[in-house]
């Protein structure tokens, strides 16, 4: 396969207009609520990827190491589980740099498909996997994992699917629909096939917040380019600098809650709508949940799967759990 920038399948075009069209009715469907919110995964488009892999890097955001530990700690268990021929299915692969661990230690997978909405980024780190794993198949897919979607056929007869769901984005969606998302997940799989997937577990509210508002401020642009995107998709007319980025741990749900707060009364204008916001109103950008153990155990089981494994680390700030359809 062709992995160069200048040579697009028709499934890259569609999937990236799809994207565009999804994040101008999500703009206007979320601003038009109160409280006002788009959706945390447009916050991915180039510039935003490119934060999000600095932000992995920051002392204070520690789920990238962490999680990083206890896959290279426990890959070879994990690579024995997943079994010989697996079929791996990463959502949200952004790098792939988690991926490479278990890559290094699966018994000839049949194929690897990274599926991500960020097209620019899929494309260049399916390039770099191909290359360093000759004798792998990859087929990158430029698509909405939370919508559904076709998987590429391999050539390779595959053994077990795993679909590989690391960075603990599962957070990123609410309760009841991380249920129905898994749910879904085990519903287009077989008797046997595996979900693997990060989560981050509750912990001091001071560490979690302190995870989101960087001293470096790489989180705070993170989060405030999704307002330049939607100058520069949309043209919206916006007051970039009227907002400030915030991020807060909600004790009572469980989650930490990204804000853009406006600091000055404003207008936002888009598609001839005008959207008035007060100063001090905010919208979400994100919701990241976090969970006890038992907690996501049961919630595993709501969605029809069993919790084979878990893999915590020593302090219990993660855990990589191994889900049995």
């Amino acid at each position: 396969m062709n992995f160069d920038s200048k040579n697009r399948t028709p499934a890259e075009d569609d999937g990236e207009a799809a994207t565009r069209t999804g994040f101008r009715s999500a703009v206007i469907e979320g601003l038009s609520r109160d409280p006002k919110t788009i959706p945390s995964k447009f916050l991915y488009d180039q510039r935003g990827s490119a934060l999000f892999e600095q932000i992995c890097t920051l002392p204070e955001y520690y789920p990238t190491r962490v999680e990083s530990a206890i896959l290279n700690r426990h890959a070879g268990e994990i690579a024995s589980m997943c079994g010989e021929h697996c079929l791996l299915v990463e959502l949200g692969s952004g790098s792939s740099a988690k991926t490479r661990i278990l890559l290094d230690r699966l018994h000839s997978p049949a194929a690897y498909i990274p599926v991500d909405i960020a097209s620019d980024q899929l494309r260049i780190a399916a390039a770099l996997i191909a290359r360093d794993y000759p004798q792998l198949e990859v087929l990158p897919l430029c698509a909405d994992y939370t919508a559904p979607f076709e998987l590429p056929a391999s050539r390779h007869a595959p053994g077990r699917r795993v679909t590989f769901f690391p960075g603990s984005t599962i957070g990123n969606l609410e309760p009841v629909e991380a249920v129905r998302f898994i749910a879904n997940l085990a519903r287009t799989s077989r008797p046997g096939d595996a979900i693997i997937v990060g989560v981050d577990l509750l912990k001091s509210p001071a560490i979690l917040e302190q995870a989101y508002n960087d001293s470096q401020g790489v989180t705070a642009a993170f989060n405030l380019n999704i307002l330049r995107r939607m100058k520069r998709e949309l043209g919206a007319e916006i007051q970039t600098d009227a907002f400030r980025h915030r991020a807060i741990f909600n004790s009572e749900a469980g989650r930490i809650e990204m804000h853009l707060v406006s600091v000055r009364d404003q207008v936002i204008r888009i598609d001839h709508r005008e959207i008035p916001m007060r100063r001090g109103e905010s919208i979400v950008t994100e919701h990241c949940y976090k969970y006890a153990v038992e907690a996501f155990c049961k919630l595993a089981a709501a969605a029809a799967c069993r919790v084979e494994r878990a893999w915590t680390d020593s302090q219990g700030f993660f855990c990589t759990y191994y889900l049995v359809v």
